[in-house]
């Protein structure tokens, strides 16, 4: 089959709704996957042990799962108990709750990170909790986590075509409906993959200069 460019002229304003799906997706499910993390890694620390073990054994069992199984479940199986939810926002919970349990162990390490010195510098000052975790820790732990959780949504966002196994109209579900109806397959996935590579390397570029500016952090 020889390649048409009229035909790729014809199917790109298709693709390109798409792709801002894609990052609709992926921006959403960062948001999501960096605040259930932290919250994950803070439950986890709970002197209450009954909460940090019921936490941590929800994260290792997600973790422990495939994505596309638990997209299946939010999406499919939760409308039996009357959740009902969007195709986009059922995708964005399942990247958000999946990732954000990867995240929480990059907040654990950065946290850990943090001299003990500066927690007993905390207490000496009369800091309370809040104030100790939101003016010492977290902002001396984040910074150097950053290269590190950005890898995590640059992986997140090469996972996004798993949501079109939940009707989500991103990339690789417009390309699919296009090459179903028109039989012509290697003008539109050969197109998700310019598209997924040029984003790719747009998001090493900028993780490369987070690394100059943080620190490297080792993977």
């Amino acid at each position: 089959m020889e390649w048409d460019w009229n035909f790729v002229r014809e199917i790109f304003p298709t693709l390109v709704d798409g792709v801002k799906i894609t990052i609709l997706a992926t921006l959403l499910g960062s948001v999501l996957a960096a605040i259930v993390g932290l919250g994950i890694a803070l439950a986890r620390r709970s002197p209450n042990r009954l909460l940090s073990r019921t936490v941590g054994f929800l994260a290792e069992f997600i973790r422990g799962t495939p994505l596309l199984v638990q997209l299946y479940f939010i999406f499919f199986v939760l409308p039996d108990i009357g959740i009902l939810l969007s195709p986009l926002v059922a995708g964005v919970i399942g990247l958000g709750l999946h990732y954000g349990t990867y995240t929480a162990e990059v907040y654990r390490a950065g946290i850990e990170n943090v001299p003990r010195g500066q927690w007993e510098a905390a207490k000496a000052c009369n800091l309370s909790s809040t104030q100790t975790w939101t003016r010492i820790i977290l902002p001396q732990a984040l910074p150097p986590m950053i290269p590190a959780l950005a890898n995590y949504f640059i992986a997140m966002f090469k996972e996004t075509p798993l949501l079109s196994a939940i009707t989500v109209l991103e990339l690789m579900n417009q390309a699919k409906s296009v090459a179903n109806s028109s039989y012509r397959y290697i003008e539109p996935i050969t197109l998700v993959g310019v598209f997924f590579l040029v984003i790719s390397l747009f998001s090493v570029i900028a993780l490369r200069w987070l690394e100059r500016r943080y620190g490297r952090i080792e993977r």
